[in-house]
């Protein structure tokens, strides 16, 4: 039986959750939670998601996203393949991580996304075995930036929420409605053995039937993502390294930062170029595809650690992969 096609148009709200293969563990510790973490800002800095509120337990996670470029399916090829890949490095093991396609429920986000942030906020105490007592205790989830009680990253977006509450005491109103616990219509909505695929009232509902029915989706906001050439790369980092063009794309034995820009370059040509290892290897004089290969491995590496961001932010603005914001 074919799959559903998702219904994807600009802005759409979406609450995304995906849980492990076999009900097994994604999360085994604060490495794996930050790495998650890591790869949520990069969705956010390279394909313009929105993330509004992240709950991240054991073996699932939660996300209320927003979509401008209309392009939820590859946000999440992008969360769900890349942390995939970092876990597996972390654990020194390979194959599938999750049970499979993630599940997302396109929200009417005039009429339940506050709703719908305070369910997802909920889940460490809302359980049979609550993880924490006081809800925020959970260090894992959006819940303590939402009430000040943690800085919150740029790639959190808080003000769309914000805004629905009414008032300018954020903090302490937020606190205060994500307390009274979730509502009924929700508890039963969530309670299905099949959730629905669309959560909005009936003028949302028909809007969503009559654009499924005409085939009103990602075909209608078509994304054109930029695949920078190979000398586009190597200029754009030679430029935020500070060192000349010659250095990335030529070895250069016994200096370290030069090599490490130049393992960088190779890693951009392929992250952000789509550009096949032979190809890299021929643009950067190297004999065999398998030493960009180990080249890249020691930048996905360095990403797992957090300790490229600042770099990866600089070379991606210059590409002009991402709005600034």
């Amino acid at each position: 039986m074919p799959r559903a096609t998702r219904i994807e148009y600009e802005n759409a709200v979406y609450h995304v959750m995906n849980r492990g293969r076999g009900r097994r563990t994604i999360f085994h510790g604060d490495t794996y939670y930050r790495a998650f973490q890591y790869t949520l800002a990069e969705a956010h800095r390279r394909f313009d998601a929105l993330i509004h509120v992240y709950c991240l337990m054991g073996n699932h996670y939660h996300l209320l996203i927003q979509t401008p470029r209309a392009n939820l399916g590859r946000i999440m090829r992008h969360v769900n393949g890349v942390y995939t890949q970092r876990h597996n490095r972390l654990l020194s093991t390979d194959g599938p991580l999750f049970r499979g396609r993630y599940k997302a429920i396109l929200v009417d986000e005039d009429a339940y996304l506050l709703q719908v942030s305070r369910y997802i906020h909920r889940n460490p105490i809302d359980m049979n075995k609550p993880l924490v007592t006081r809800l925020e205790d959970y260090p894992w989830s959006s819940y303590r930036a939402y009430i000040n009680r943690t800085s919150c990253p740029d790639w959190l977006k808080r003000d769309l929420l914000y805004q629905r509450l009414g008032t300018q005491r954020y903090y302490s109103a937020y606190r205060a409605y994500v307390g009274l616990g979730v509502d009924e219509e929700i508890k039963t909505f969530y309670s299905k053995d099949r959730v629905g695929a669309v959560l909005g009232d009936q003028l949302f509902r028909e809007r969503i039937a009559k654009e499924e029915h005409g085939k009103s989706s990602v075909e209608l906001f078509p994304v054109r993502i930029e695949k920078p050439e190979i000398t586009v790369i190597i200029n754009a980092v030679a430029n935020v390294y500070g060192v000349s063009t010659a250095t990335i794309a030529h070895r250069q034995p016994g200096r370290q930062q030069a090599n490490l820009a130049r393992k960088v370059a190779m890693y951009c040509c392929q992250y952000y170029g789509d550009k096949r290892l032979k190809d890299i290897a021929r643009a950067f004089g190297v004999n065999h595809p398998g030493s960009v290969s180990r080249a890249l491995t020691d930048v996905r590496t360095l990403i797992t650690w957090g300790e490229l961001e600042s770099i990866l932010r600089q070379i991606e603005q210059r590409l002009c992969i991402i709005k600034l914001t």
